[in-house]
């Protein structure tokens, strides 16, 4: 049972990260590859780091004792942690450096941070 729920955070986050290198090549402007990376990869990486956590619990619990899983767990986990606070931060200083690069956004009918530089 907990190889299936093991290959489902896994595939869940495969298919987001797959679907986040899809939009960087779709996707016509900077801001919108912005978030496609930032978006789809945390949430795909959370997923996968969710694999890993459950897979060291099973394996120290029910395995082995050796306490090298929980340490995996916990690392794993800082991992997630540190993803979710500088990710978004990257990416907000990238479209600043854009938006005072005077990269405009493809199709914007309405520019409401124009003069604001």
């Amino acid at each position: 049972m907990i190889e299936w729920i093991v290959g489902l955070c896994l595939g869940i986050g495969v298919t987001f990260n797959l679907l986040a290198s899809i939009g960087l090549l779709r996707f016509p402007d900077v801001y919108t590859r912005i978030h496609a990376a930032t978006k789809c990869t945390t949430f795909g990486t959370i997923f996968i780091v969710l694999a890993t956590v459950i897979y060291s619990i099973y394996s120290y619990y029910w395995v082995a004792k050796d306490p090298a899983w929980i340490i995996i767990g916990i690392h794993s986990t800082l991992v997630v942690l540190f993803l979710v606070l500088t990710n978004p931060v990257g990416a907000h200083a990238i479209g600043r450096a854009a938006r005072k690069s005077g990269i405009r956004p493809y199709g914007a009918v309405i520019d409401e941070l124009e003069g604001r530089l």
